[in-house]
């Protein structure tokens, strides 16, 4: 849209506020934005000269102008945000962040379990958080667990039922865990004041419970019951000892968020402390790109709204770096001079460039964010190390897989240009090989994997890799032979926990630096190798597609064999049992016939 065919149109927008959509010639959503008086901020794209040549690039595309009048600047900010995020449109702010965070949910029922979930439902149950990690929840999980005794079986546990007598108490309730609702020993009350404990330590309200729980020993002590007064001693010990670990700033603090900004070109990464009753209890790090030309202002707008509402907040202050025009007036903005809300900002700010310096690191250990001639000098320095004829532009690696010495599967990873090169990995069922034969698997996946490459006339790999050291790799060099490959590509093996190369017949190995970058790309190309390889093999077990060596073996069926990895971990140390000591696990008859399977000549 020129600037003349806008003019033909400016008059039509009113001068309020509002958020204005941008379309292209196929009504494809370009761009969402607000603003406090509709026409002035839309007629400025087409009278301003912009520097950036994303914005240029907008403009030419825009076809169709729509907008849509709200009450408010507050109202333009919420609906903005609801756009940007419901439809992504390639010119607005993209945040990189499509993680599922985990909740705690209290679920509704009668007398509620409390355990971690990542989907939120509208099943009315109570879902607190979520938190930026599964590990902190555990924590949490844990600390729970040790401070108020709740049920965790999924038993019905209705009125109806608990006075019919249907259900009998657990190994919990005789541990202390759970206080034994199913029999009617707990009531529905005092259940509930152990939900209202966990609700407060989940909003980081540690003193209401150690008062609660203070208040319960001296109950004890009084009565004489000291037993259950040390117990309760115990937890208040366990409760102050996780507080000491817990970051306090400041308990007469309220509850506050505290965001900091770091851009780096297009790219801005924002930090998120949310502190509640003097503890922080959330601290988190995204990163957005940035399409135009947003100021620092803008995309720290843009940051705080989606953060408060994907975590929920309610805080009641914010706490920023620099000035904001942020369109909740009921929430004030304050931009710290000194004391605990400056060092709470100063430590955002840490928290935001650690972040930054961490992500350059992970960056610097892969080839993706470099140039074409540092790939080929790291392509270049592990030809020197091997002495390779030819550049290794295709490197491919073989790992073996088993679980508990039975379902033997095999992976084979392959990197172009020092990068994997995913449409070329391949998944190996072992077909010729009996029992758990790491050399035989090794010796036919090879053969497998090269005999197609030869007879679809495929090119083969500079660099071959067999993970496992010499054995694996003289059982490959056969199949290189079958094949009449010697010479035609360098086949090394990578000894599993020395990171040492060996090349077949050598005696002695090669160790490269260890802080090369061609060291470096070999480690990942064997970590790839045994992420794809496991991964797989999970795979395989979840779907129960592996058919067990012991299921083979005439009046065995799958539960016996199961039973018996269980007991005795691999196929190979049920080879070497007596009948006796099978039998112990299987009966006399079932003992005969596994022992006679592997025994009789």
């Amino acid at each position: 849209m020129t600037a003349e065919q806008f003019q033909q149109i400016a008059s039509s927008i009113p001068h309020q506020p509002g958020i204005y959509k941008y379309f292209d010639a196929t009504a494809e959503l370009l761009y969402v934005g607000k603003a406090k008086d509709l026409r002035k901020r839309v007629s400025s794209y087409f009278s301003k000269t912009f520097t950036s040549y994303k914005t240029h690039e907008l403009v030419h595309r825009i076809d169709k102008i729509e907008f849509t009048i709200v009450d408010s600047e507050q109202d333009a900010f919420l609906l903005e945000n609801a756009l940007i995020k419901q439809f992504q449109p390639r010119f607005n702010i993209n945040l990189k962040d499509d993680k599922t965070y985990p909740f705690i949910i209290i679920k509704k029922e009668p007398f509620p379990r409390i355990f971690l979930t990542r989907k939120k439902l509208n099943d009315g149950s109570e879902y607190l958080g979520p938190f930026t990690s599964a590990g902190k929840v555990r924590e949490l999980l844990g600390l729970i667990k040790q401070m108020v005794p709740l049920r965790t079986c999924k038993l019905n546990l209705t009125e109806y039922n608990i006075h019919k007598a249907k259900f009998k108490v657990c190994l919990e309730y005789h541990l202390g865990n759970c206080k034994g609702p199913c029999e009617g020993l707990q009531s529905t009350s005092d259940y509930a004041e152990g939900i209202q404990q966990v609700r407060d330590i989940l909003k980081g309200n540690l003193s209401s419970v150690l008062l609660h729980l203070k208040k319960e020993m001296q109950q004890h002590a009084e009565t004489l019951a000291f037993e259950k007064a040390a117990q309760i001693k115990k937890k208040i010990e366990y409760l102050e000892s996780y507080q000491a670990k817990s970051v306090i700033v400041n308990k007469h603090l309220n509850n506050l968020d505290i965001f900091s900004i770091l851009k780096d070109k297009d790219i801005a990464y924002v930090n998120y402390l949310m502190v509640q009753n003097g503890t922080i209890v959330q601290t988190h790090t995204i990163q957005l790109e940035t399409k135009l030309e947003e100021s620092d202002e803008e995309v720290l707008c843009f940051a705080i709204s989606n953060l408060r509402d994907t975590f929920n907040s309610l805080s009641n202050e914010i706490i920023v770096p620099f000035s904001i025009d942020y369109p909740d007036k009921n929430i004030p903005i304050t931009i710290p001079k000194g004391g605990d809300k400056k060092k709470l900002l100063e430590l955002s700010l840490k928290n935001v460039n650690y972040y930054q310096e961490e992500l350059k690191q992970r960056k610097r250990l892969h080839l993706e964010e470099k140039d074409e001639s540092h790939k080929n000098l790291v392509l270049k320095e592990l030809q020197q190390y091997l002495q390779l004829k030819e550049l290794p532009v295709h490197i491919e690696c073989f790992d073996n897989s088993n679980f508990q010495g039975s379902f033997p599967v095999s992976a084979m990873v392959c990197f172009k240009n020092g990068l994997p090169s995913k449409k070329d990995y391949r998944h190996f069922n072992v077909k010729t090989v009996q029992g758990i034969n790491d050399f035989a698997t090794m010796k036919e996946v090879v053969y497998r994997r090269y005999k197609r490459l030869i007879d679809e006339k495929q090119s083969l790999p500079q660099l071959v890799i067999i993970d496992g050291g010499k054995g694996q790799l003289g059982a490959a060099m056969e199949s290189i032979k079958a094949l009449n490959l010697v010479g035609e590509m360098t086949i090394v093996g990578l000894a599993k926990n020395e990171e040492e190369i060996f090349f077949p017949g050598d005696k002695d190995s090669i160790k490269m630096p260890w802080n090369s970058d061609s060291l470096k790309l070999v480690r990942r190309v064997r970590d790839e190798v045994h992420r794809f390889g496991i991964t797989f093999h999970r795979k395989k077990r979840s779907k129960g597609t592996f058919v067990n060596e012991l299921e083979n073996i005439s009046g065995i069926g799958k539960q016996t064999a199961d039973v018996l990895l269980n007991s005795f971990r691999s196929v190979k140390q049920i080879k070497g049992k007596s009948k006796e000591e099978l039998a112990v696990v299987v009966g006399n008859a079932k003992a005969e016939l596994i022992w006679q399977h592997y025994h009789s000549v």
